[in-house]
């Protein structure tokens, strides 16, 4: 089975690498997707992402990195994929990603698996690494 874990062009963190590595335990392919949104600017271009992330998997032939733009489910039916994973932080986040894979699944057929984060990693999302580059506080250690 081959799967899309999609994103953003913000870093890609230690919870992210989580999320991928573990899915890779039942699957057979991870597309990492990056996302692009119009008028929307991140800490990184998307081309520079996507390097960082090739880097980080660079022996894995299990996984690949995809640049996108526009709707997910409609980049994953592109790419024949019918399933999609998203990390999960907690359950607020749960609940948010529970309806929208309600809704995705009604409206497309895709099926999204939730994968709750491993819970020393749950505090290291994007925007945290974001906001705390912002401040100028390195966040290496944050990164895989």
């Amino acid at each position: 089975m081959k799967v899309l874990f999609p994103g953003s062009f913000d870093p890609f963190t230690k919870g992210h690498a989580d999320i991928v590595n573990r899915t890779l335990q039942f699957v057979d392919h991870v597309v990492i997707g990056i996302g692009i949104h119009p008028n929307k600017k991140g800490m990184y271009s998307p081309e520079e992402r996507k390097e960082e992330i090739e880097n980080i998997y660079k022996d894995n032939p299990k996984v690949s990195v995809e640049i996108y733009e526009g709707m997910t489910t409609a980049f994953a039916q592109k790419l024949g994929i019918n399933v999609i994973v998203r990390g999960v932080r907690n359950t607020v986040d749960f609940e948010y990603e529970k309806n929208i894979a309600d809704i995705n699944r009604h409206l497309t057929g895709i099926e999204t698996i939730l994968l709750i984060s491993d819970p020393q990693m749950s505090s290291i999302s994007s925007s945290v690494v974001r906001e705390l580059k912002s401040y100028g506080i390195d966040t290496s250690e944050l990164m895989p």
